[in-house]
């Protein structure tokens, strides 16, 4: 059994490293450069899921960590305040790298569908009419 001085310092060590990364992750989306925090996932990922772990256990179970020094319980205050505002960060980047994703799809097809030629027919006045482009998909390469 960890006692709640360890499992304390052990918490804060992993909080640290897992806000180290998501800040990193967030600054790659902020320089446009998501295959760098695509680098970083398998570790956030694993280290993701024990953070979610571990904190459930000592929310259903405050003994895990209540006796531990009251200075040590507040390094990981502190710590876990400073994963939210990464966190909140990351979420900032990623959204902002969303739109202008989206954004840029939305032009690529909008050229795509004004470089298509158009069919024409002749009206009931004999005048040639234009008929629009029908709608098609497009398909984007993943590395692009």
């Amino acid at each position: 059994m960890i006692d709640p001085t360890d499992r304390v310092e052990q918490l804060i060590l992993l909080t640290d490293r897992l806000t180290e990364l998501i800040a990193k992750q967030a600054q790659a989306f902020e320089s446009r450069r998501p295959q760098d925090a695509a680098a970083l996932l398998e570790e956030t990922t694993r280290l993701a899921n024990l953070y979610r772990h571990e904190s459930a256990r000592v929310r259903a179970d405050p003994r895990l960590v209540s006796s531990a020094p009251k200075e040590l319980r507040l390094r990981l205050v502190r710590s876990t305040e400073a994963f939210d505002a990464v966190l909140a960060r990351q979420g900032r980047a990623i959204e902002a790298a969303r739109v202008i994703t989206e954004g840029l799809v939305k032009c690529i097809a909008d050229e795509v569908a004004s470089q298509r030629t158009q069919g024409a027919t002749y009206g009931a006045a004999g005048r040639q009419a234009a008929i629009p482009a029908a709608a098609t998909a497009i398909t984007l390469n993943k590395r692009a």
